[in-house]
């Protein structure tokens, strides 16, 4: 019997190796991974060139406090801050600890500036992480259930909702700021219908309530949608942004960046991570900076996923249980009209990594570095599972 808690319902199956967009289990058999652990592994697996920057760093330093100046941290924090046009960056270890790193730099925010209850609005479908404040800013009540009483100072409204948001605004003088994922990721891979509009509606109700616009890009940001950000598909910018998954590579590290008057909320003492940012994590986070910019891999992601929700679109065209197939690059989500849980193992047994979530979608979030032969035999493999389980669907 496993002396592993029992917190994971995992899959019948252990990987050994892999290379590109590729696993391989103990038994031998080969997998096509269209899931990345879950947006984690951006540049595929054993990239030669993170491996290298990742081996250079262990072999010269691993670990230092955060009582001390870190070169490589400074190195990331510089380029992350040039990408996106942010002033400055905590480094965490997830995208739980980022989130909760905004949380908090936003209730500060509210008391510097006069309100003893600060609130900070949410949205329904939202997942922002486990901590008992993320969890508690999440907008699923199956997550949470069992976990009470759950963190107040939220106030949760629709996805993709202006209007719900400016009924708050009139009634509340304690909000401080709109927590929100650009796309929703565990939510559905939710796309707001126009994200400009959006973006920029909530940027203008955050200007004009003097509030904090925190973007959650923890699982859309490091280049996942065609753009570094979800954001800069829009012509606006947060104050707040987080990150994690894509930025190592695999390597554990989050990442709050903080923009304006943002920026110098936190203070010595006001927060802290003891492992956040060391050396070798932000080494694993600037080489992948560095060969997402080298290779191309946004304008990639962006091509791979028209393909993939054309290609998708054709296949799946006489399967009346599709609701709808949505992606911004290589975030796709197929909605089906009722669940469809059990395609996880189906594809699985097919040598497919896929996930289904919010019951009715499956969730794809292949490597950046996907090509279009792999691309082509994912669709049609996966095509043919999907047209399979719903045959037996009675």
């Amino acid at each position: 019997m496993s002396k592993m808690m029992d917190t994971y319902a995992r899959q019948p199956v252990t990987f050994e190796k892999g290379q590109g967009v590729w696993l391989w289990a103990k038994d031998g058999k080969k997998y096509l991974d269209a899931l990345s652990g879950v947006a984690v592994n951006g540049l595929g697996h054993t990239h030669p060139k993170l491996i290298k920057a990742i081996s250079e760093q262990i072999s010269r330093l691993i670990h230092v406090s955060n009582v001390y100046h870190i070169a490589e941290q400074e190195k990331l924090a510089e380029k992350l801050t040039a990408i996106s046009g942010m002033d400055n960056v905590f480094f965490c270890n997830s995208g739980c600890e980022a989130n909760e790193a905004a949380i908090k730099l936003a209730r500060l925010y509210g008391h510097q500036n006069g309100i003893d209850t600060p609130e900070i609005i949410v949205m329904e479908k939202a997942f922002h992480g486990r901590t008992m404040a993320t969890l508690s800013a999440t907008g699923n009540r199956k997550t949470q259930a069992g976990f009470e009483p759950l963190v107040g100072g939220f106030i949760r409204v629709a996805f993709d909702d202006l209007e719900a948001i400016q009924q708050i605004a009139s009634r509340k003088n304690n909000v401080v700021a709109i927590l929100v994922e650009p796309i929703q990721g565990e939510g559905g891979i939710n796309i707001p219908n126009n994200i400009q509009n959006y973006l920029k509606g909530l940027r203008d109700i955050c200007d004009q309530h003097n509030w904090l616009l925190m973007l959650d890009e923890v699982q859309g940001g490091i280049g996942r949608t065609g753009k570094w950000f979800v954001h800069q598909h829009s012509s606006i910018k947060p104050d707040v942004m987080t990150l994690a998954k894509g930025l190592g590579s695999g390597v554990p590290i989050g990442a709050c960046l903080a923009k304006g008057k943002a920026s110098h909320v936190f203070t010595p003492g006001k927060h802290g991570s003891t492992f956040g940012g060391n050396p070798l994590a932000t080494a694993a986070g600037f080489a992948t900076l560095n060969i997402i910019e080298e290779d191309k891999l946004c304008n990639h992601a962006l091509k791979m996923g028209t393909l993939i929700n054309e290609e998708f679109t054709k296949q799946l065209k006489d399967c009346p249980q599709v609701k709808v197939v949505r992606n911004l690059g290589l975030m796709i989500g197929i909605e089906f009209d009722q669940p469809c849980g059990e395609l996880t193992k189906l594809a699985l047994d097919e040598g497919l990594l896929i996930n289904v979530t919010a019951e009715k979608v499956i969730r794809l979030l292949p490597p950046l570095i996907i090509k279009e032969e792999e691309v082509l035999e994912l669709v049609e493999r996966l095509s043919k599972v999907i047209k399979f389980f719903f045959s037996k669907v009675i």
